[in-house]
């Protein structure tokens, strides 16, 4: 006789209290610093808690929320869950969002004079293969609904942002795929920072179509 096989949910539950967890303990995040969320196969999202830390989120006090934006169980959830519900609802192949405050990332963020249309120009092939351009939204305070409004617009066209003095967000097809996403970009941003002034051999059109065909 077998025990009982856990539900879609449970399973997405404990997969992001282990990312969360990941996160934290590697310094991608710090304090109660980011949110995370993935979409069930019911249409609701889990999202995790207001001021919670993602070191520390516990499986059965996730937040549970409607697409709507009703609050269905779990604890409160973060105000910047409207940001991640605006790209669901505007974008079918999102199914979970990372957005974190990670160093490099976040840096890069506060910049002045970033190309708003591609925050990071191609110098090497897997920005170009997992997310492709990174647009930069506009600086509000965090919780804004003019953040949501922005994104709304730019999510059916993209899959990564640059919140401008604040930090990413990075959709994907899984909440696996969001953070590897999400990684892949911060280590480029780390890069960015390396090089510094340096002269970089940035990739050519034609190298960034055959990666993009």
């Amino acid at each position: 006789m077998t025990g009982r096989q856990p539900t879609h949910e449970q399973l997405a539950r404990d997969e992001m209290v282990r990312l969360g967890a990941s996160f934290f303990q590697r310094g991608y995040a710090t304090g109660s610093a980011g949110n995370l969320s993935l979409l069930l196969d019911d249409g609701t999202l889990l999202a995790t808690p207001t001021g919670s830390c993602l070191g520390e989120l516990q499986a059965e006090r996730l937040s549970k929320v409607r697409l709507d934006g009703k609050w269905l169980s779990g604890d409160k959830p973060s105000k910047e869950v409207s940001f991640h519900r605006a790209l669901y609802l505007n974008n079918p192949a999102c199914r979970a969002v990372v957005h974190l405050h990670s160093t490099y990332l976040t840096a890069l963020s506060c910049l002045e004079g970033l190309n708003t249309q591609d925050a990071i120009r191609p110098f090497t092939p897997y920005v170009v293969m997992r997310v492709g351009q990174v647009p930069v939204v506009p600086y509000y305070r965090p919780g804004d609904a003019r953040l949501g409004e922005d994104l709304v617009a730019l999510a059916p066209h993209y899959s990564a942002f640059l919140l401008a003095n604040h930090g990413p967000v990075v959709t994907g097809k899984d909440l696996r795929a969001a953070a590897d996403n999400m990684e892949e970009l911060e280590e480029t941003a780390k890069l960015i920072f390396i090089l510094g002034d340096r002269r970089i051999r940035y990739l050519t059109g034609e190298e960034i179509a055959e990666l993009r065909s």
